[in-house]
């Protein structure tokens, strides 16, 4: 279960990274709410699978859920580049989060 928490937290860090862009600075009110409620949402779920994970494990694969999946958002919606050295960047960040899941079990 803790998993799944983290899971779903990292993808509220992907939701309330996107939404931080989309506020301009906090100049647009409904991505600034939709940042800050997904960001306590996204930390609440954190906090709760870190009852279970270790700290180091949960905060790399939540900021690792975040990174990977807010650069392929960034990629698919927002027109950014998918250079080669940016995909395997990408890839490696994602090895090492399944990397330490499978170190865990």
């Amino acid at each position: 279960m803790a998993w799944i928490m983290l899971l779903a937290a990292g993808a509220l860090e992907i939701v309330w990274a996107v939404a931080m862009k989309q506020s301009l600075g906090f100049t647009r009110l409904w991505p600034s709410l939709v940042m800050v409620t997904a960001l306590a949402a996204s930390m609440g779920l954190l906090a709760l699978s870190m009852k279970t994970l270790q700290l180091g494990t949960a905060y790399v694969a939540w900021t690792g859920i975040g990174a990977v999946g807010t650069f392929a958002v960034g990629i698919l919606f927002l027109g950014e580049q998918a250079t080669a050295t940016r995909l395997l960047a990408a890839f490696l960040i994602l090895a090492g989060v399944l990397l330490l899941k499978a170190s865990t079990d």
